[in-house]
């Protein structure tokens, strides 16, 4: 059984989310946010994605899949799919968060509980987007404007076919 989760990310206007291993801009106050919505939280990432950020973020536990099966990080848990990284997760009792990338984003949105999505009023280059978003599943709940070096949109939905299985902190 799949825990409730949350999708966490940040896009450009034209949805770009990275480029190559890179996340192509740098907000002040962004990573903030992020750490706010995912603190004690449960973060499952691919592996390209825990590759952008270099280490295990503190007071998180951090899944990382991958394909390759002789991947292994300190102070992460390593799954070769999706379903057992999502087992794991909810077994962990803390609230779930897929934070990355292309590829988990486009294989969980549909059954999201919620999506924290942060919109950068920029235009950038890149080779990975955030996928197709099926509003026609979510109610806009929040959203948050912030004016910063590259001013951004926070919203919250809340998918409307799902009931959630547990209480978490993106309620």
């Amino acid at each position: 059984m799949n825990p409730s989760y949350a999708i966490v990310a940040a896009r450009s206007r034209n949805h770009v989310i990275g480029r190559g291993s890179d996340i192509p801009w740098q907000v002040k106050g962004e990573q903030a946010l992020f750490k706010k919505i995912t603190d004690g939280g449960c973060l499952v990432m691919g592996r390209k994605t825990f590759e952008s950020i270099g280490r295990p973020l503190p007071g998180r536990l951090t899944l990382i899949v991958t394909r390759q099966l002789d991947y292994r990080r300190d102070g992460c848990e390593v799954f070769d799919s999706i379903d057992t990284a999502m087992a794991f997760a909810a077994s962990s009792a803390r609230p779930v968060f897929v934070v990355g990338g292309g590829e988990l984003y486009a294989a969980m949105i549909q059954d999201a509980h919620w999506v924290h999505l942060t919109t950068l009023d920029i235009d950038v280059s890149g080779d990975v987007y955030f996928p197709t978003f099926p509003m026609n599943h979510f109610d806009l709940v929040e959203t948050t404007h912030f004016e910063s070096n590259i001013n951004y949109i926070y919203q919250r939905f809340v998918n409307r076919d799902q009931e959630p299985l547990c209480r978490t902190k993106t309620e």
